[in-house]
């Protein structure tokens, strides 16, 4: 599969789509969708950098602009995506939901510690800091992302959880009456495919 970088945004980086319904009010959909499959077997990929995941982070009012994100954290914020998209893809399929995922979506809301630690040190006396600033920003990153996906996947909006029907799209999306496209560009693809078919199907015929 081929990986392409998009042209840069007022965010960092810039989607291929605009970002699907629910997904100005679910920052887990957001990340789920951040990994997109589009024609031509490619693959665009927002957190493919540490960089762009800090614009990521930082646009989703996660993280402070400029916050010196290292791969691991990246890597990190890439794995959890793909967990909670196990999971929506579970939910959306009505299949059980897979354990590991599970597993690691409730690792991530049990990890961000609740406040800085107390410390001591004989130039500052007691005083209160996290050990490791940028991990511990991190945690509360995931922290917030995975509680939003538990939200979303246990609230009132999770039966209209849905997948793009416009292969090879693989962003999910809140259903609105019969829509099961994320987006106008997917949309048009899938009623063209649908047309084609038709018209194939006629040509045998004949």
């Amino acid at each position: 599969m081929r990986l392409v970088t998009e042209s840069v945004s007022a965010t960092g980086r810039s989607a291929p789509y605009p970002p699907t319904p629910g997904a100005e009010r679910h920052p887990a959909l957001d990340l789920v969708n951040s990994a997109v499959a589009l024609p031509g077997g490619v693959r665009v990929d927002l957190l493919d950098t540490p960089a762009a995941a800090q614009d990521w982070l930082a646009h989703h009012g996660l993280a402070p602009v400029g916050a010196d994100l290292r791969e691991t954290c990246a890597g990190r914020l890439r794995s959890l995506r793909e967990q909670i998209r196990a999971l929506l893809a579970a939910r959306a399929a009505d299949r059980p939901a897979p354990a590991d995922a599970l597993g690691a979506v409730n690792d991530a809301l049990t990890r961000a510690p609740a406040a800085s630690l107390l410390h001591w040190s004989a130039d500052r006396g007691l005083y209160r800091a996290a050990a490791h600033p940028t991990t511990q920003l991190v945690e509360h990153a995931l922290a917030a992302l995975a509680a939003d996906a538990a939200d979303l996947l246990t609230g009132p909006e999770a039966d209209r959880l849905t997948a793009c029907g416009s292969a090879p799209c693989n962003r999910y999306l809140l259903r609105h009456g019969r829509r099961h496209w994320c987006s106008t560009r997917c949309g048009d693809r899938a009623r063209a495919a649908r047309a084609y078919a038709r018209r194939a199907g006629r040509t045998e015929e004949a």
